[in-house]
């Protein structure tokens, strides 16, 4: 059954909206981050200090469509409020190892007592800082810091050894918030 549907996302004070077409820029104290949305059917408006996402005759699928990027604009909203951010612990047993970074690049030296690190780039929009004891990565974009995190922990991946005795590592500890 179709009918007309629309949500809206409230934009707090400091924060700043800009719609073309069917991509929105958010800007904040934090910084800004813009994305695009490929929907052809669905209708973005601001009105005063709302974003309504809509369809005058929406079906199931334009909902779940609209609830999807309603939860997308949020976290860009929170996100220039305050950067998302994820920890991870460096973990050794048998060999004690290093993590740098170096503009957009990050190296893991020692891992496993390997000769040869292992190195790794990352996108930029991702403010990374490191430790004796581990690493944060914090940005606007939650998904970008979600995907820098992954890469760090895939990063010391063991592959052909015991898990049980091999238990080195970085492990993301906390993300966006939420203690693990």
């Amino acid at each position: 059954m179709k009918k007309t549907l629309f949500k809206d996302v409230e934009i707090p004070e400091g924060v700043d909206a800009k719609i073309e077409g069917s991509k929105i820029l958010i800007r904040g104290p934090q910084g800004e981050i813009s994305r695009e949305f490929k929907t052809r059917d669905l209708e973005f408006r601001q009105e005063q200090n709302k974003i309504l996402i809509g369809h005058k005759k929406a079906t199931k699928n334009e909902k779940k469509m609209m609830n999807t990027i309603t939860a997308h604009i949020k976290n860009m909203i929170q996100g220039v409020q305050t950067k998302f951010e994820y920890r991870l612990k460096i973990c050794f047993n048998h060999f004690p190892f290093t993590v740098s970074v170096e503009g957009n690049n990050a190296v893991v030296k020692n891992f496993l007592g390997e000769k040869v690190p292992r190195k790794f780039s990352f996108p930029s929009g991702v403010e990374v800082k490191t430790d004796k004891e581990g690493v944060t990565i914090s940005s606007v974009d939650k998904e970008l810091a979600g995907l820098v995190a992954a890469a760090f922990e895939k990063s010391t991946a063991i592959k052909g050894r015991d898990r049980r005795i091999f238990q080195d590592g970085l492990f993301i500890t906390k993300k966006a918030g939420k203690e693990i």
